[in-house]
């Protein structure tokens, strides 16, 4: 899997000399199971469950990919990129942390939305996240309140040209990216 990362984002591991910035610096890093440093800490090492582990980890799903660790990595280690990666591997080989489900029904309905029309349409995005995620009823009540806010529109803005927006998603995602679609 080291070798796949490489190829498909150009992340050398071997870079990092486990100065601990990109933990200090991530706000989640209490949330996670394993922090950056203990992800890129487990690729040097290599043993023999390592891809078991960084790919069943609650952590690749929690990154916001803010991109704080790569600002202050001195080594310049791409992390977000790398956690895209495994998120993506992850969901290949169906490793996908069971604590994750939530996240990754709200990560494939976000760009499906993006995708289908542009950008984001906020009660498509909705009522497709609370159906992948079987959260049918949850926040229903908000709803309403919402909508005569103002702040819920019931259709969504197109851009013009989606046709050019489609070749951007097929030459900005990998093959490894696409079955996360």
């Amino acid at each position: 899997m080291l070798n796949d990362l490489y190829e498909a984002t150009g992340v050398s591991v071997s870079r990092c000399y486990q100065c601990g910035k990109c933990t200090a610096s991530c706000p989640l890093a209490d949330e996670m199971d394993y922090t950056p440093s203990h992800i890129l800490r487990l690729f040097q090492l290599g043993l023999d469950d390592y891809e078991d582990t960084i790919l069943g980890a609650y952590s690749i799903w929690v990154c916001l990919n803010c991109e704080t660790c790569y600002a202050r990595c001195p080594q310049e280690v791409d992390i977000p990129r790398m956690m895209d990666f495994l998120r993506a591997e992850s969901v290949r080989r169906k490793k996908v942390n069971p604590r994750a489900k939530d996240i990754l029904s709200f990560y494939k309905t976000f760009l499906d939305s993006i995708h289908y029309t542009g950008r984001l349409y906020e009660v498509g995005l909705i009522a497709a996240y609370k159906a992948r995620s079987f959260h049918l009823l949850q926040d229903v009540l908000m709803a309403p309140r919402l909508f005569f806010l103002g702040k819920l529109k019931l259709f969504p803005h197109l851009i013009r040209n989606r046709k050019s927006l489609s070749r951007i998603f097929k030459k900005s995602f990998s093959k490894r990216q696409e079955a996360v679609k």
